[in-house]
């Protein structure tokens, strides 16, 4: 287990141009093709999360799923959207390989599209 290494996020709403405010995520450990949920948050403000997602001795190697909750922050924020929406639940899968390095993995966000990228 690592005591330096963590996780970070965080959305921005590329179609107006700036954070997404209130965007629900989940965390999910998956071990074996079982998804084990770690923690839920919301966005702030700046879009960002309070605090790093994982952090010290539960920041550990393995593959990982952020699910963004995309169509609920789109339709509260008062987007049309299509029923179903194009996008609604956003899966992000990645590893995590080195416990003692800073991931992070922000959402840029429209009712079309999505991106990310390993930040810094």
């Amino acid at each position: 287990m690592s005591m330096s290494g963590r996780l970070t996020t965080h959305v921005l709403d590329t179609a107006l141009g700036k954070p997404a405010n209130g965007l629900r995520i989940d965390l999910f450990l998956i071990e074996g093709g079982s998804y084990r949920l770690l923690r839920t948050v919301e966005t702030n403000s700046d879009g960002r999360v309070d605090g790093p997602m994982l952090e010290g001795d539960a920041f550990a190697a393995g593959t990982y799923e952020l699910l963004f909750h995309a169509g609920d922050y789109l339709r509260a924020i008062g987007a049309v959207l299509a029923e179903p929406a194009f996008l609604d639940l956003i899966p992000l899968r990645f590893g995590i390989a080195d416990a003692d390095s800073h991931y992070h993995v922000p959402l840029l966000l429209s009712p079309f599209s999505y991106s990310t990228y390993r930040g810094s």
